[in-house]
């Protein structure tokens, strides 16, 4: 061999015993031993890597550890396929389930992105979106035994950012009455909170860059399935052919973040339920939406639901809009920034931001009022929470 080819060539992997940390597998494609291995290969006659958009050993080993995560004590084993965000998590679901004709059932107070994906973009492509309140299962069965279109009911409990919770149990029993599918979006939760398989839906969705990360340095999602052929044959085909698929850098960030996910999500809901107990006294405050609280009128299914309540929680301000940006004006401990999930405390406007596109008729009749702060309560000593909000509502 040549100088210059040798200089092309990639070095000898010459590692002896293996690593401690799962390695990041930064190559595109993968060396076939074989002819008849490729052939078998693509033949799926034999497993393996090709190519990194299809499957790569760092992003594998991730989504098999969340899978294992949101099935763990339960009779069945998920299957988990990594994508590029949490809405590409979605999007992929969407798109390797449905098709031009179809409807999807949900709630109003979703998360105003999935609003707008759903609305903005799958409409587009002949998908309509039926809202409904999903806070009463009877509702619901109706909904679904009228009109056999629907082939997807799609939820978050607790929702984004009213904290408003759905029976998660009550809707899959319906669903599958009529041969519905159920997938619920549970970033705020996470696995350690609560586990929607054990109550009967058929997928989960994450924005692994919230909890499941943590420290705010990686954006990717997940899908998760309960029936491992459907997400090989719909989920994991239109993640491979629409290219929605997570790098290898960000799913190694998010498996270092899962590390200390019991840890967080223990301080998280400590501080949140003291914050929300602080904030329900104040005079300012005319409403706290955290399900950890007795007030809540969705406390008992949060019990039912979850282990701890989480550090997501928004409160209303009696002064409304105007209020709402004076407080968002004056913040200085905690941080201004439209994500949530991350070790800091993060606060956001709704009104003004993540839902302002959203029609404020569709806001207001699902609590997402003008007066709304959201708080994504972090792990800091919560004392410093409080005296920051104290000072921002003075």
């Amino acid at each position: 061999m040549r100088i210059d080819s040798l200089l092309v060539k990639d070095p000898h992997d010459n590692r002896s015993t293996p690593p401690h940390i799962l390695p990041i597998y930064a190559t595109s494609s993968f060396s076939f031993e074989s002819i008849e291995q490729a052939i078998h290969m693509f033949s799926n006659i034999e497993s393996g890597h090709t190519y990194s958009r299809y499957a790569n050993p760092t992003v594998d080993s991730v989504a098999q550890k969340i899978a294992q995560l949101e099935s763990y004590g339960l009779d069945m084993e998920a299957t988990a396929v990594m994508t590029s965000s949490g809405m590409s998590a979605i999007s992929t679901l969407l798109m390797g389930l449905l098709k031009s004709g179809d409807k999807v059932l949900t709630q109003g107070n979703l998360y105003g992105g999935t609003t707008e994906l759903l609305k903005g973009l799958f409409s587009q492509f002949g998908i309509e979106t039926v809202f409904t309140s999903l806070a009463d299962p009877s509702v619901v069965e109706t909904l679904l035994k009228n009109d056999p279109a629907i082939k997807l009911v799609y939820l978050e409990t607790p929702a984004n950012p009213t904290l408003a919770c759905v029976d998660i149990e009550a809707i899959s029993t319906a669903a599958h009455r009529h041969n519905v599918w159920v997938a619920i979006d549970n970033t705020f939760c996470t696995p350690l909170l609560q586990q929607p398989f054990a109550f009967g839906a058929d997928f989960i969705v994450h924005s692994t860059t919230k909890y499941l990360n943590g420290h705010g340095n990686s954006i990717a999602g997940v899908v998760l399935g309960r029936d491992r052929d459907l997400m090989r044959s719909r989920v994991w085909r239109a993640m491979k052919l629409a290219g929605t698929n997570c790098s290898p850098f960000e799913a190694w960030l998010t498996g270092n973040g899962m590390k200390t996910l019991a840890l967080r999500m223990r301080q998280h809901s400590e501080n949140a339920l003291e914050l929300a107990q602080w904030l329900e006294k104040h005079p300012s405050v005319a409403r706290v939406n955290y399900p950890g609280l007795s007030s809540h009128p969705d406390h008992e299914l949060a019990k039912k639901q979850m282990r701890q309540f989480g550090g997501m929680m928004s409160f209303e301000l009696k002064g409304g809009f105007d209020a709402g940006l004076a407080c968002m004006k004056k913040i200085q401990f905690c941080s201004f920034a439209p994500t949530l999930g991350d070790v800091d405390t993060l606060i956001l406007h709704p009104a003004s931001s993540s839902h302002l596109h959203v029609a404020r008729d569709v806001r207001e009749a699902n609590g997402i009022t003008d007066g709304l702060i959201r708080v994504s309560v972090g792990i800091e000593d919560v004392r410093d929470i409080i005296a920051d909000l104290e000072q921002a509502m003075g």
